[in-house]
């Protein structure tokens, strides 16, 4: 009678090692998924910025030249 209640408290001490183990698995999984999926969204968030746009001035003196890099204008007298 003491071994089989011996088997059973091991098996039973296995099972819930064994759940414990798969269920840190599971989260540590979908913790990784998630910051793929922000890491991925960042990534593609920062090559979608416009690009720089190329304006030229015509006042008749020397060329002007105006243009925006994405932080903001730059005027080049």
């Amino acid at each position: 009678m003491q071994n089989i209640r011996s088997i059973f408290l091991m098996l039973a001490g296995a099972t819930v090692f064994v759940a414990m183990l798969l269920f840190t698995f599971s989260v540590t999984l979908a913790v990784g998924g998630i910051l793929t999926v922000l890491m991925v969204g960042r990534a593609l968030s920062l090559k979608m910025k416009p690009a720089p746009v190329r304006a030229k001035a015509n006042n008749g003196q020397r060329e002007m030249r105006i243009w925006n890099d994405g932080r903001g204008t730059i005027i080049d007298l």
